[in-house]
């Protein structure tokens, strides 16, 4: 048995603030650079990240018991006091304390923990090459343990949120630094927060993301309704995702953020999707997710004879899985609440075919509520132009019979490698959204009569047109223009409620 005295960790130690936690985090991170690709940093980096986590959690449930108790230590180690299970002999301190043959140790260890913790922690990290020892020496491997040795991730150390936040800070450094690669596993915030919150979701409400990636859209969901003061605790999360690599780092970032009740399965959603009830997809309440664009090979050939049913407005070619996403979304709908967000290639708008043919029962159907064409290399990856669908099992009464539409392409902030876009630039774009107002070249309510006779492309340039002159009008100009007209509204009613009182008429 072990004892609490020499645990690895000083109780009283320093809080880490957010910026001292990411710098660390990155300066540890950094010594895999030369013998490992930027690409793959996260499948080494989350893992040793998480594993340090949960041991110096671990050793404060322990101290906490120890004097709870007077001094026991076996009800110090009771499965009941601790959330997560570490065998003897597997706790990080094991591992630092080894100089030969450092990462067979850490491998073990790691694979011990799952062991130990089969319903939650199964498979959670990965499946890296610790022992490769042409690539991983025992050198660097000290050297690596060494600079997460200096940090102190307990509870009492790093908050929830903190880690949270580091944690993500840490998928972007690395989306960043692999560039091309990072499109499989990471969506820009600001799209997120704006896919969000236009389908804001509420407590108790459950989130779906069938292409779940890192995790970074549910975790926005929980994040909004946690700025709005709501209870996020409660929230319901399920994710599917086919990357192995990918899917443990959306579990082990779910865990480090405080979510409860969460479900990240691996696999190919559009050939065996993850939750359903027998032959009946589960429903949900938001379902959003940012796909593989025009996905080729996918199976189009199953979907003929789809036991689900989401082949029920057609089945694309096995070229383009485009709307086998959003028709495998729309059946993962919840009757009356449930809304979906998906980010989306332009082509999805105007193709012709199968999903032209698809595409006009989604608008007939009155599914489709709103389009929102973004600006451009926004996403890692690919240069190709996107937009946001927004589609509804059932629109709210001012909405229906209609698709509101949002010319956004203008509206980012131009960088050298890549394209990104603002907090501030995705809230102008949701308050066009909410308030779907009618804005000349720049947002429009269209009816579906008008869609129908245009042969129902969802093309942005079939229904905006330029303010005037020829021309285009950018949605920073346009939200400009609007502020100094309601500023000068405000201006003209404060005057004439002066002249009224003066007259006796107030």
């Amino acid at each position: 048995m072990m004892s609490y005295e020499g645990l690895p960790f000083d109780p009283n130690g320093p809080t880490l603030t957010l910026p001292e936690l990411e710098q660390r985090l990155w300066g540890a991170a950094n010594v895999l650079r030369g013998p490992i690709d930027a690409a793959d940093f996260k499948a080494y980096i989350f893992p040793l990240l998480f594993f340090k986590r949960i041991s110096d959690v671990w050793d404060e449930e322990y101290q906490a018991a120890f004097e709870e108790s007077g001094g026991d230590i076996s009800y110090a180690t009771f499965k009941e006091n601790h959330r997560f299970q570490i065998p003897d002999g597997h706790h990080w301190r094991d591992v630092f304390a080894v100089t030969e043959n450092v990462g067979f140790a850490l491998a073990a260890a790691l694979r011990a923990i799952e062991q130990a913790n089969p319903d939650t922690l199964y498979g959670i990290f990965g499946d890296a090459q610790w022992t490769n020892k042409a690539r991983l020496p025992d050198a660097l491997m000290r050297q690596l343990l060494d600079g997460f040795q200096r940090l102190r991730l307990g509870n009492r150390n790093v908050r929830e949120d903190v880690m949270g936040q580091a944690y993500e800070y840490l998928i972007k450094k690395f989306a960043d630094s692999s560039n091309k690669a990072a499109g499989e596993f990471y969506t820009p915030r600001a799209v997120v927060r704006l896919m969000v919150n236009m389908l804001h979701p509420q407590a108790r409400e459950s989130i779906y993301d069938p292409t779940v990636g890192t995790g970074g859209i549910p975790l926005e969901a929980v994040h909004h309704i946690r700025e709005s003061g709501g209870e996020w605790r409660n929230l319901v999360i399920r994710g599917q995702e086919l990357n192995l690599t990918t899917q443990a780092i959306a579990r082990m970032n779910l865990f480090l953020h405080g979510i409860e009740d969460f479900k990240i399965a691996r696999g190919d959603t559009l050939q065996e999707p993850a939750f359903h009830q027998g032959d009946e997809l589960d429903q949900f309440d938001c379902v959003l997710a940012n796909p593989p664009f025009s996905l080729k090979g996918w199976g189009a050939d199953r979907w003929a004879a789809d036991p689900y049913g989401r082949g029920v407005f057609g089945v694309p070619t096995d070229g383009n899985a485009d709307y086998a996403w959003i028709m495998h979304m729309l059946k993962s709908l919840k009757p009356g609440s449930g809304r979906m967000a998906v980010v989306m290639p332009l082509g999805v708008l105007f193709r012709g075919g199968r999903e032209g043919k698809i595409r006009q029962k989604l608008i007939q159907g009155d599914y489709v509520e709103a389009v929102v064409e973004l600006g451009p290399n926004l996403f890692y990856g690919t240069g190709i132009p996107a937009c946001i669908l927004v589609l509804r099992l059932e629109k709210e009464e001012a909405a229906r019979g209609s698709v509101y539409f949002v010319d956004a392409s203008r509206l980012f902030t131009k960088a050298r490698a890549q394209n990104f876009m603002t907090d501030a630039q995705a809230d102008e774009i949701h308050m066009l959204y909410r308030t779907r107002a009618d804005r000349p070249g720049l947002s429009r309510v269209v009816p579906i009569e008008e869609i129908h006779a245009a042969g129902y492309t969802l093309k942005l340039g079939q229904y905006l047109q330029a303010e005037s002159q020829g021309e285009t009008l950018t949605v920073a100009d346009a939200l400009t223009n609007l502020r100094k007209k309601l500023a000068a509204q405000k201006v003209a009613e404060d005057r004439l409620e002066i002249l009224l009182q003066k007259a006796g008429h107030l």
